[in-house]
């Protein structure tokens, strides 16, 4: 007589290996490219080559750390969590409007003081916000299609981030976190009509809130008639083009990039893949485009293969926030999207995002090693935690 038992759903260990050697890969190259195209700028300006890398390794430690946590996190009590963790990160994003703790540069308020560092809480929101979606979808999966109950407490939650990170001038991020949340709302089974209204709502409204900011008009006028202002508004990304062009089959190679010094403002920050582009060249974008298709493709995988319905939508939604964005920026910084001030996962400066994007890929990674469907009864005998006796 044959005997399969079964284990209960979360006490999986086998991780995705490819998974896991993606993400090292990504972090590592992120920081070559940031040393690159980071040192003339901090050697210029703060008279330390090393000013901002020094900074990317700190928190690096701190991503990894924090990775580690993530990947070894039961998610039956990360569940337990989601009501803190949104109050918290709400709090965190109110407090950048409190004077003596909120940061304000250019004329946004999107940052607070953490002792002599600061952090940037609406990347924390790219992580809660898909956590929260994922429990309360799960929560009430029986109840999905009613709309006070099922769909309108997380859109009024995803509503109220939204206009947190925009009252923060901070509106690219604000439309990418709604977005992404509308890709989980879909991927949870929520029916087409919703979407229908949601975007008889968004479109007017974003378009409004474009309309009201001059630098955002500006922007998007000059995405669309390049010309009309090379030396304002279209500069940066005009510059950018020609940076990647630049960088030719084989690139200039690492650290011999010329462009980066004075052609492109901010190439260490929210640009940093044109500098990467000219010194590694059509190899080096072919070579990120493999590590990103790897990327998405397994983590895709784990969102489709695993049993965990609270794992399922987790996964999709965290992966598509890390996809979408590195998708994102470099379309902007190739001229295909209007600017936006969404910064390029793994590469940018700035610890906040290194920190989160590595917390998130922890978590992906975490769900890999859930039990998956079909697999677990074939390979082992698991399956949704039941006894299956074979007699």
């Amino acid at each position: 007589m044959n005997q399969f038992v079964v284990e209960p759903a979360g006490h999986g260990n086998h991780y995705d290996h490819l998974l896991i050697a993606v993400i090292i890969l990504l972090t590592g190259v992120g920081l070559v490219a940031l040393y690159s195209a980071s040192y003339a700028f901090g050697e210029r300006f703060f008279e330390d080559s090393l000013y901002f890398f020094s900074r990317q390794i700190v928190f690096g430690v701190l991503g990894v750390l924090l990775f580690f946590l993530a990947l070894r996190i039961p998610l039956r009590i990360l569940r337990k969590c989601i009501v803190p963790l949104v109050l918290g990160t709400l709090l965190m994003c109110l407090f950048t409007f409190v004077p003596g703790i909120g940061v304000i540069k250019n004329g946004a308020a999107r940052w607070i003081h953490i002792g002599s560092n600061t952090y940037q809480p609406s990347e924390l929101v790219k992580l809660v916000l898909p956590l929260y979606l994922a429990h309360i979808f799960t929560k009430k999966a029986d109840k999905i299609q009613v709309f006070s109950s099922g769909i309108l407490p997380p859109a009024m939650v995803t509503m109220l981030f939204f206009l947190l990170i925009y009252l923060q001038n901070n509106f690219s991020t604000a439309l990418f976190v709604a977005i992404n949340a509308l890709l989980i709302f879909f991927f949870a089974g929520v029916q087409l009509r919703y979407f229908i209204g949601a975007g008889i709502i968004l479109g007017p409204l974003s378009a409004l809130l474009i309309f009201t900011k001059e630098h955002r008009l500006r922007r998007l006028i000059s995405f669309i008639w390049p010309d009309w202002e090379p030396l304002g508004a279209g500069y940066q990304v005009h510059s950018s083009i020609l940076t990647i062009e630049s960088g030719g089959f084989w690139g200039k190679g690492i650290g011999q990039g010329v462009r980066k010094i004075s052609s492109v403002p901010e190439i260490h920050s929210d640009f940093i893949f044109s500098s990467y582009a000219e010194e590694t060249g059509f190899i080096g974008i072919l070579f990120f485009f493999l590590l990103l298709g790897i990327f998405m493709i397994r983590g895709y995988r784990v969102s489709l293969r695993t049993e965990d319905s609270f794992g399922r939508l987790l996964s999709f939604g965290l992966v598509t926030t890390i996809s979408s964005q590195m998708l994102l920026n470099v379309a902007v910084v190739s001229g295909i999207l209007p600017a936006t001030g969404i910064p390029l996962p793994f590469f940018s400066a700035g610890g906040s995002s290194l920190a989160t994007t590595l917390l998130i890929a922890g978590l992906i990674v975490n769900v890999s090693g859930l039990p998956q469907e079909f697999e677990s009864v074939r390979n082992t005998g698991h399956f949704r935690g039941m006894e299956v006796n074979l007699g």
